[in-house]
């Protein structure tokens, strides 16, 4: 006979606003199987926790049901201190009336009857409960950091710096990301370069680290702690052990038709190139598509002028098979296409996004530095900086979100183009200013008041050139009034987007997206930097919207997580696993092909029938792998797996029991 426990939490307000936890606690006295029933306060709580251990004690409890929060939340602690009292951690059965009951009802007889209800259903799964045991794998020691900016940069420093082994998986042909496009960084307007560039050539020289650049992830296989990736190096034409970086076939080049990606096509690349000056590796790509030798087997320039023979057109693309016992992702963002926003006039030369006027102000840019018209090469006299392009737009072609960089960055931008030029007036047409971050409500202001920069809050209508002007259509949301400027340069601050590859690469990690296919987080709160998928982290803007502050403190976060389960020689296992009934087996392999994490194989096995052997086609369970979802055990035609700790016959427990209210 089990002895069952119900402990009722308030949780403060949330659950106690909405529901009668004085009731709930009464009537669950009454359930078949219920021994003790109490409410208080804060169960998650040292007194809360104390009093559950007391009670299984005293009252030599067998099962505990505790009515509060998401499992998501306190699980664990529940589950430890039952453990700690002696009982079985997998024997805590958790009703969550807050998220399912208090939170989505107003009327509080209502929320008590529901509350009710899902205590009930809680008690009659817990009956059924059985004692279950972790088991154990082992930890590679090694990780894997996929995104070479400024995050991936800073986590695997992190790593490397605590004495692990680290891959630096970056797409491009050199590291540096977004950041490396930068001229100056707010608030302190520190060279983007100076910070950035040190920290690239300490993550290439560091014994700890691997880059990996120019590659791509192809799959991804097994579990926390277990990790199997292939990772995808195409081939650079270009012999990395034997070039010098002295950039003679960079120069000499005859093809010139590419658009230079770093410059923000600005400018045009040679077929074989190096991102830029102070790239990591110091080593040029050879563009396929448009390299003359590779097309019409002509040309060869390159080859015949390099003096170290590094030039190689046999060169193939190669898979590196590695493992790894942590994965952080920290692939960036990308700006928002603006060819959808006709208003704005985008394909005038004089229009431009944000990340092009870096390039444009930056002394390594394609005008060193000076800010000049791309239609005339001559000095601009007013420049207009549009915010909020796309961001907050809930049409089909923007983005609902604030951007977050925006506010802070066309600050920086006109404050550099009045220190630099003060003869040339800066306008600003805004929504809002936001400005969250340290020191940077301050840094805004000095635009205003040190720098002169005129902020009008209203959105721009058009912008439509006239002459050599851009008229510049807003309307000033303060009066009410139509503003119509002449300007020389119109700048727009484009919304921040996720990368395109983001969806591509979600699936090859098991890991979610949100509606804007940034990558989610297991909990805004408990957990910010880790995944839905164990062992797997997120640092940086392939999140959400961050700035350079807050993706290097995300950063060194996902890192010290990762160090976290690198620094463990093995992992306790998740117990509630999917287990398969022989006897009901037929081996048809639906479960196989549903399961996300190919925890299912189909093996011959020989099984003992009426008395004698038979080999059946049977579905066997990697239990390291099986991550507990349950799906095959919906997909199971005859029956014959369940997931343990949560066994159709569990479930169906809590469906009668709801159903006999």
């Amino acid at each position: 006979m089990q002895r069952v426990g119900v402990f009722v939490c308030w949780c403060g307000n949330n659950i106690a606003g909405t529901v009668d936890v004085e009731k709930v606690s009464e009537v669950a006295k009454d359930i078949p199987g219920v021994v003790y029933s109490i409410n208080y306060q804060y169960m998650c709580s040292e007194i809360g926790q104390t009093m559950l251990k007391d009670a299984i004690k005293e009252h030599n409890l067998t099962r505990v049901v505790v009515a509060s929060c998401s499992p998501r939340m306190h699980e664990t602690t529940f589950r430890n201190a039952a453990e700690k009292a002696g009982l079985n951690p997998y024997l805590v059965e958790i009703a969550n009336i807050r998220e399912h009951c208090s939170w989505v009802h107003k009327d509080k007889v209502e929320g008590t009857a529901k509350a009710i209800s899902l205590v009930k259903a809680a008690v009659a799964k817990a009956l059924l409960n059985a004692p279950l045991v972790a088991g154990e794998s082992q930890v590679e020691k090694r990780a894997l950091v996929i995104g070479g900016g400024i995050a991936g940069i800073q986590t695997a420093l992190d790593i490397a710096d605590a004495g692990y082994k680290v891959d630096i998986v970056e797409k491009q042909p050199s590291i540096g990301g977004k950041m490396a496009q930068l001229d100056k960084t707010f608030p302190t307007l520190d060279c983007s370069a100076c910070i950035l560039t040190p920290k690239m050539v300490d993550a290439s020289m560091h014994p700890n680290i691997t880059l990996h650049t120019y590659s791509e992830i192809e799959t991804v296989n097994g579990y926390v702690g277990n990790f199997t990736v292939s990772i995808k190096k195409k081939a650079r034409y270009v012999d990395m052990d034997k070039c010098t970086g002295c950039g003679i076939c960079v120069e000499k080049c005859p093809s010139r038709k590419a658009g230079n990606e770093f410059e923000e096509n600005l400018t045009n690349r040679g077929a074989i190139y190096k991102a830029f000056a102070q790239a990591v590796p110091n080593v040029p790509v050879i563009d396929t598509t448009q390299c003359i030798k590779m097309k019409t087997g002509k040309c060869g320039i390159c080859e015949k002028l390099c003096m170290a023979k590094a030039i190689d057109f046999n060169q193939k693309d190669e898979i590196i098979e590695q493992k790894y016992g942590a994965i952080v992702v920290a692939t960036g963002y990308d700006l928002i296409d603006l060819s959808k926003f006709g208003e704005y006039n985008y394909d005038h030369p004089n229009v431009i996004t944000s990340l092009e006027f870096e390039r444009l102000t930056n002394a390594a840019g394609p005008t060193h530095g000076k800010l000049l018209k791309l239609s005339d090469h001559t000095k601009p006299k007013k420049v207009v900086f549009v915010q909020c392009v796309g961001s907050r737009d809930t049409s089909d072609r923007g983005k609902p979100y604030c951007s977050k960089i925006c506010c802070m960055y066309t600050a920086k931008h006109a404050m550099l183009l009045r220190d630099k030029y003060p003869d040339v007036e800066a306008y600003v047409f805004y929504i809002d200013v936001r400005t969250p971050g340290k020191n940077f409500d301050e840094f805004q202001r000095r635009a205003v008041e040190e720098y002169g920069v005129q902020y009008i809050k209203g959105m721009v209508g058009k912008v439509f050139p006239q002459g050599d002007k851009l008229m510049v259509n807003g309307v000033d949301a303060l009066t009410g009034q139509t503003v119509v400027i002449d300007a020389d340069m119109v700048v727009l601050a484009a919304a921040t987007r996720a990368k395109d590859d983001a969806v591509a690469l979600k699936r090859k990690l098991n890991i979610s997206t949100d509606t804007n296919n940034f990558f989610t987080e297991a909990h805004p709160k408990l957990k910010p930097v880790e995944t839905a998928s164990a062992g797997i982290y997120l640092a940086g803007a392939c999140q959400g919207p961050k700035d350079i502050p807050e993706t290097v403190a995300q950063a060194s976060a996902a890192a010290a997580k990762a160090i976290i389960l690198l620094s463990k020689d093995k992992l306790v296992t998740n117990p509630c696993v999917s287990a398969v009934n022989t006897d009901l087996c037929s081996g048809c392999g639906q479960c196989a092909e549903m399961c996300p994490y190919d925890a299912i194989t189909l093996k011959m096995t020989d099984l003992r029938e009426h008395g004698k052997v038979v080999r059946k086609l049977i579905a066997t369970v990697n239990e390291a792998l099986c991550q507990g979802c349950g799906g095959c055990t919906v997909s199971c035609r005859p029956g014959a797996i369940d997931l343990k700790g949560f066994s159709n016959k569990q479930i169906m427990a809590e469906v009668d029991a709801i159903c006999r209210l």
